[in-house]
């Protein structure tokens, strides 16, 4: 396929624009309604042989249909019509180059069509793959050595300068820098700020910190200024105190939440109302409460935002043992009764808690760290987390197809099979006892390599040495992700 078009596409846009591609692509390739679906699968025969097949292209000059081995050579020869569209993949033939043409225009009318099919089915966006503008194309000629990622790179890979008793946000960065989809969006620099002052917006600070990292450069980075927009917006964490790395991660994304709606980022509300900024994107869950009166079995149902969960630890055991506890019907007794709307009287009921929406990064924290009027102390009992997991069993719809006699693709809707596997990129461990501790983080540079970040220390690491950790934190990222349709 040329990337750099040719002169007879070019002549034919310039004397009739992009209006007839549309027609044939929108009816014939992404067929972007039902009658373009019902109007391909009858009309859509070789005029010449009269079969559908095979590799069928359109004449973008007339209405003629044709096989590729011959049928439009010959129409080409005796109407002098050049250009023709693969019904298959929308690609441009032109039979005077003996080439396929790619164009930028044609690309985008395309990747709208294909959106808009993908929305009249009921699937999810289609993945499309990233294609470089002039620009981007400039810069990959320029900077050769950037194409490839080695093996053996420590490109994202920088140590962090304990500022006294820091170190439990170092792990906490570390982490959040080597998280896919936060890394993918800072680095193509889709932050925008609009403050009066970006030197008081946290999430300028985030996004110079990842521009450091991926720099190239090898020396530890110094946090001062970080830490001080931590202090400034979340003053509970201001001092040189050790603090909990769970409280800063989750005060953390509570900052950068709020500097994302304060007019620092134009900010789109979804259909349910939910924010959509970068953090939400990636961290946010839903997670179903169902309360269940005893007497009538009437429900009462409620569904509440999470950007993280929290798990007792009880003993050893696993990290799926802790999930299974935490979706377990709990009874509530006879001194935590709820009002029944049903019977309109105060009844003992269920609770059980599922997750309706999975986020995009599942944050798993093991409650270590036990507070009560007798005693302070921390459970250091072994928790086995696995390197892949699987949340189907612990979500919402799952439960009811279990209630219903099966559980097939956990009964989501029809048409759409959701793949609920997560794959583990980081873990936070604290070391050490309640009163004298320190953090450290595993996490994963790229598939199959990882490393231990203490402080300014970066060491690599292997993968049973990351699932042998105590584990405190627990970062999964989804398998596989799903895009949304949003074309109107």
């Amino acid at each position: 396929m040329n990337d750099n078009g040719c002169i007879h596409l070019n002549n034919f846009k310039a004397a009739k624009g992009t209006h007839p591609y549309k027609i044939v692509h929108a009816f014939f390739v992404s067929c972007t309604s039902y009658e373009a679906r019902k109007y391909k699968a009858t009309s859509c025969l070789c005029f010449t042989c009269g079969k559908p097949g095979p590799r069928m292209h359109s004449c973008l000059h007339c209405i003629f249909f044709g096989c590729y081995a011959g049928h439009i050579q010959d129409h080409s020869k005796t109407k002098k019509h050049f250009l023709y569209v693969d019904l298959s993949f929308g690609n441009i033939f032109c039979a005077q180059c003996q080439d396929y043409i790619y164009d930028r225009e044609l690309t985008d009318i395309a990747v709208t069509h294909r959106l808009k099919e993908a929305k009249s089915l009921g699937l999810y966006v289609p993945y499309t793959p990233w294609l470089p503008n002039n620009n981007e194309a400039m810069a990959l000629r320029r900077l050769r050595k950037r194409r490839l990622i080695s093996p053996h790179t420590t490109i994202g890979l920088r140590g962090l300068q304990n500022l006294g008793s820091t170190c439990f946000m170092n792990c906490i960065v570390q982490a959040l820098i080597h998280t896919p989809l936060l890394r993918d969006y800072f680095l193509a620099e889709k932050h925008k700020c609009k403050a009066q002052s970006s030197g008081k917006c946290l999430v300028c600070e985030v996004s110079k910190l990842f521009q450091e990292f991926y720099s190239g450069a090898k020396t530890p980075l110094t946090l001062h200024r970080l830490l001080h927009l931590i202090w400034t917006h979340a003053r509970h964490l201001a001092g040189y105190e050790q603090q909990d790395a769970h409280e800063f991660f989750i005060a953390t994304l509570d900052v950068l939440h709020r500097h994302c709606m304060n007019g620092v980022e134009d900010i789109e509300k979804k259909e349910n109302g939910r924010c959509n900024c970068i953090i939400d994107q990636i961290f946010t869950g839903g997670l179903q409460s169902d309360v269940v009166c005893t007497s009538c079995s009437g429900v009462s149902t409620t569904i509440d935002p999470f950007w993280d969960i929290s798990l007792d630890v009880a003993g050893p055991g696993s990290l799926q043992a802790c999930l299974e506890r935490f979706t377990r019907a709990e009874h509530l007794g006879s001194a935590a009764k709820i009002k029944c709307s049903n019977c309109r009287a105060y009844r003992e009921s269920t609770k059980q808690l599922t997750l309706e929406t999975l986020p995009i990064v599942a944050s798993f924290h093991l409650k270590r760290f036990e507070h009560s009027s007798q005693i302070d102390r921390k459970i250091s009992a072994f928790i086995s987390f696995p390197a892949e997991l699987d949340m189907t069993p612990f979500m919402s719809s799952h439960r009811r197809a279990v209630d219903m006699g099966g559980a097939d693709n956990n009964n989501a809707p029809q048409g759409i099979f959701e793949d609920n596997r997560y794959s583990l990129f980081a873990v936070v461990n604290h070391l050490g006892s309640l009163d004298a501790g320190h953090y450290t983080a595993y996490v994963r540079q790229m598939k199959g390599s990882w490393f231990k970040c203490d402080d300014h220390m970066i060491t690599r690491a292997s993968l049973r040495e990351v699932l042998d950790s105590e584990g405190y934190l627990l970062f999964y990222h989804k398998t596989v992700l799903e895009y949304e349709c949003d074309v109107s």
